[in-house]
């Protein structure tokens, strides 16, 4: 499954149509494996991705459970990260405020 695509179903606030468009368009860039189709491709895709988010819509509708509504964990609305802490600071050697084990390390010739 997409990483970006989030379960929509039985959560409180219920899913908007625009998290419902966003999973539709992230599903619709998987399967066609482009971010942004050409001109010539333009018009299947946004009709693909329009097909998608009222199947989607109508399937989020007609599901029933028993189950009490999930809390949000976050709260309703595109599921972007946004760095607010500017570039990690180097010292000593190591960038601070980065795990070790993601950090490549590249050679730098002294200028």
């Amino acid at each position: 499954m997409c990483r970006s695509i989030k379960p929509l179903f039985n959560f409180e606030p219920p899913a908007s149509e625009d998290e419902v468009r966003a999973a539709a368009l992230q599903f619709v860039r998987k399967i066609s494996g482009y971010r942004q189709p050409s001109r010539a491709n333009a018009a299947a895709f946004n009709a693909a991705v329009e097909e998608i988010a009222a199947a989607s819509a109508r399937l989020l509708a007609a599901l029933e459970t028993n189950a009490a509504p999930r809390a949000r964990t976050s709260p309703p609305g595109p599921l972007l990260s946004v760095r607010t802490e500017g570039p990690p600071k180097l010292r000593r050697g190591r960038m601070e405020g980065v795990k070790p084990h993601l950090v490549t390390t590249a050679r730098v010739k002294p200028s």
